[in-house]
């Protein structure tokens, strides 16, 4: 019985998407509305910082509420910054990234080579949240679109799926039985990407060939012990030898943030940046609340008012 309730318990905490679905105009605007700072397609890269950024967003989120705080952030520091949508269900207008990454990793693509055509650019930089670790990364490993991103930083990771309430041990469990089937058929019908980022799906398994992540990305990987998503967190350790992996409660022992937290955390935000460019790294502030500009950021914002008001004086 208890392993039955795991299983209702998690169709309803997967149909929480599909409910969400039926949202208000506003919400949709947020599909077609950037963050703040993201998708100026006149933007150029400057020599400090020569390769655009990509967000791309977690799993029922649109692009304007995973990056609100983030965006902002990099494009004041001096990043040409984009975000998309990706993975849209008609039936669900509202919720990003349901549909399959069979179909929703190709978006991904399409929209990068958007992103190098307009900023000129020979690669980009990718943040992900969550999905946003494991759709795009389907792209890269399996589609082929390795050789067009350099840095990858990826919060709250999940290569090697989720065991989120026990479902997939469920699903293994009762395979013999055809129920099984019958379990991940009914997820289908609303969320493909539930049940393709169970651990040890077949999805999974194709993205962990030769160990996890691409060869010739840089990848720092930002994982929270109170995930409570993302079961176990350690989901996210990347395995290349090259890669950076970072527990954010090892950087700041008392932080609380969680799956959803972490995306405005400024201790991520800074950890984000020193990763993006670690020939400036700066050090985290571990003091700051939720939502707070990181310290470096911060004072870049007020360098950029005070020239700001002596060009407005020299002017007048």
């Amino acid at each position: 019985m208890s392993r039955l309730r795991a299983l209702l318990l998690a169709l309803l905490a997967c149909g929480t998407v599909l409910v969400a679905g039926a949202a208000p105009a506003s919400a949709l605007s947020s599909l077609k509305d950037p963050p703040p700072g993201a998708n100026d397609f006149s933007c150029q890269p400057s020599a400090a910082h020569p390769r655009p950024v990509v967000l791309l967003h977690g799993l029922g989120a649109t692009m304007s509420e995973n990056w609100s705080y983030l965006s902002p952030i990099l494009k004041r520091e001096g990043y040409c910054v984009f975000a998309l949508t990706y993975g849209l269900d008609p039936r669900l207008p509202s919720r990003g990234g349901t549909i399959s990454v069979t179909r929703s990793a190709p978006e991904v693509g399409a929209f990068v080579d958007r992103v190098l055509q307009a900023t000129g650019a020979t690669q980009v930089d990718f943040v992900g949240h969550s999905e946003g670790t494991f759709t795009p990364e389907y792209w890269l490993k399996v589609l082929g679109g390795g050789p067009k991103v350099h840095t990858y930083v990826a919060w709250t990771p999940l290569y090697d799926g989720t065991k989120l309430l026990g479902v997939s041990q469920l699903r293994d469990l009762l395979a013999p039985t055809g129920l099984s089937k019958l379990g991940v058929d009914l997820f289908n019908t609303f969320c493909e990407f539930c049940t393709e980022v169970l651990a040890g799906s077949d999805v999974v398994r194709q993205l962990n060939v030769g160990g996890s992540g691409t060869p010739g990305v840089r990848y720092t990987t930002i994982m929270t012990r109170y995930d409570e998503l993302v079961v176990p967190y350690t989901s996210g350790i990347n395995d290349r030898p090259d890669a950076t992996n970072i527990v954010l409660q090892d950087v700041c022992r008392k932080n609380l943030s969680e799956h959803l937290l972490v995306a405005v955390d400024p201790a991520v935000a800074r950890l984000t940046l020193n990763a993006l460019d670690p020939a400036n790294a700066r050090p985290v502030r571990c003091d700051q609340p939720l939502g707070a500009q990181p310290a470096a950021a911060k004072a870049a914002k007020k360098r950029a008012s005070v020239k700001k008001r002596a060009a407005t004086k020299r002017r007048g």
